[in-house]
């Protein structure tokens, strides 16, 4: 009786490490719960040219919680759509809401990961067609400065109902997808409300040609959204008396630990400095909606130029300069996928380019239905080969460089024996690897030339594990296809002290 229940606890000793390994690196729980929950209330002006007035409403979120969680304090991320700043469908977007085919998938694989995931509204409203160009960048400029506020507001509600949601408030990711992006990365570096009129690049690009800020502190309120702004009488100002922002949520502080943006762009590199939190960007390359280095925004459609704005190329160059990824820029990656990547962005640690062959592809994460969606003929324009399928490759390979680095600027305690390497990485023509025949067939021979090959772990394209064979301890290993669908494939091979990446192709 004895054995059968030492036999047992050890069972349920080697579940919970294997659990806890693979927690918030990938799914660990099967199902996801979702309640949506207003996290504030703050004045917008969309309906301005039809009201004459601003108008109060509600700020609202879907949470995302992997069913069966015993967790009680659980990294949270706070995730921004898309949209331009337009509400759906007249943005003529197929995206806009927190309940956008993309977002919803994304929040509920993150959450099967453990993470808490909130999918935020926020405020709306800009003027993208105005004649003058002084009035797209006044307008832009203040439908980003709300949505500031708007982050900042989710990040003290979920604060101050941490219980209720099970978080850890000391482990709190912003995530912005496409104009999120803007928001994010708004968000992560805009702690001082100087900065909004002390530019760089070009220099006051916020400032009207009068001299007065295109954003000022007392009428929008403050960047934290802890202030009231009111536009006072009597100055001649439109919307005189209006109010543009109440204070929400006032006690816990907006502060949060890691920035993810896919897409969106930083209103000025100067806002980025030392007190900065870590970022990782993801952003095609040849983006038309959002520059990926230094360049003037340009509104779709009637291509009309707003602001000058930098890019995740730019945004990432500038903190690899300040240090602020230390938490993980320092590490020596060893997954194929993080290899990989290294190899195209210059670098600069946290920064994955996306090349795609078709220049007006900016989102390939997306996927919505064709049946359904009422502006699917202006999506397939830029998107002509969109399915779930493909987007369901990019969100798998976005969380997949995501996550070992979010376990380590959060400090989660995951295992990250097959991302970090604590031996040397060498080349595969160092460590005389090879991987024959290439293309295969049935099977793989991985050989070593000069080293005893201690173990393999087998990647697919994706950065996704598929298998590990421990204990080798030979000069060449035959790896068997079994069921492996056609594809590339990486295996990295370990030695007692090294490790190197061989890749092949199962026809």
């Amino acid at each position: 009786m004895k054995k059968t229940l030492l036999a047992f606890s050890l069972f349920i000793m080697v579940l919970i490490s294997a659990y806890g390994q693979k927690r918030y690196l990938e799914p660990v729980f099967s199902g996801v719960s979702k309640n949506t929950v207003i996290y504030g209330h703050n004045f917008h002006v969309l309906y301005v040219p039809v009201t004459g007035h601003t108008a109060l409403q509600p700020l609202v979120a879907d949470v995302y919680q992997p069913d069966g969680d015993t967790e009680t304090a659980r990294p949270l991320i706070l995730y921004f759509h898309s949209g331009n700043f337009l509400p759906f469908p007249q943005n003529q977007s197929v995206s806009g809401t927190r309940s956008d085919s993309t977002i919803v998938e994304m929040s509920r694989r993150l959450a099967k990961m453990g993470y808490v995931v909130a999918s935020c509204d926020y405020r709306l409203g800009w003027n993208p067609v105005a004649p003058e160009q002084a009035d797209r960048v006044s307008t832009l400029i203040n439908a980003a400065y709300r949505g500031v506020q708007d982050a900042r507001t989710a990040v003290r509600y979920f604060k101050a109902n941490a219980g209720t949601f099970g978080i850890d408030t000391s482990k709190i990711v912003l995530w912005g997808q496409g104009t999120g992006g803007y928001i994010t990365l708004a968000t992560s570096t805009l702690d001082s409300y100087t900065k909004v009129v002390t530019t760089t690049n070009p220099e006051g690009k916020f400032v009207a040609a009068n001299g007065f800020p295109m954003v000022i502190e007392q009428i929008n309120g403050n960047i934290w959204g802890t202030s009231f702004g009111i536009i006072p009488v009597g100055l001649g100002l439109p919307l005189e008396g209006d109010t543009l922002c109440i204070p929400n949520n006032v006690g816990p502080s907006s502060n949060f630990q890691l920035c993810v943006n896919m897409g969106g762009a930083l209103g000025d590199i100067s806002w980025l400095d030392a007190n900065t939190p870590p970022i990782i960007s993801f952003q095609t390359t040849t983006d038309p909606f959002a520059p990926y280095h230094d360049d003037v925004l340009i509104v779709p459609g009637p291509n009309l130029p707003v602001v000058q704005v930098q890019g995740s190329y730019e945004v990432q160059k500038s903190a690899h300069n300040l240090g602020i990824n230390k938490a993980f820029a320092d590490k020596t990656f060893i997954d194929p996928l993080s290899q990989y990547v290294s190899t195209i962005n210059d670098g600069f640690e946290g920064l994955y380019p996306i090349f795609r062959a078709n220049p007006y592809d900016s989102s390939p994460w997306d996927y919505w239905d064709r049946a359904t969606n009422p502006n699917d003929a202006s999506g397939i324009l830029t998107n002509p080969d969109m399915s779930f399928a493909k987007a369901s490759l990019f969100m798998d390979t976005i969380i997949n460089y995501f996550a070992p680095r979010s376990c380590l600027v959060l400090n989660l305690g995951c295992d990250l024996t097959d991302y970090v390497s604590s031996t040397k990485t060498i080349s595969a023509e160092v460590a005389g690897v090879s991987a024959s025949p290439n293309p295969a067939g049935d099977f793989v021979i991985i050989k070593s030339e000069n080293k005893k090959i201690h173990g393999i772990v087998l990647y697919d394209g994706n950065g996704r594990t598929l298998t590990a064979i421990p204990n080798i301890m030979n000069k060449e290993y035959r790896l068997e296809r079994n069921n492996i669908p056609p594809g590339v494939y990486y295996a990295q091979v370990r030695f007692e002290k090294e490790s190197a990446t061989v890749k092949f192709i199962f026809n």
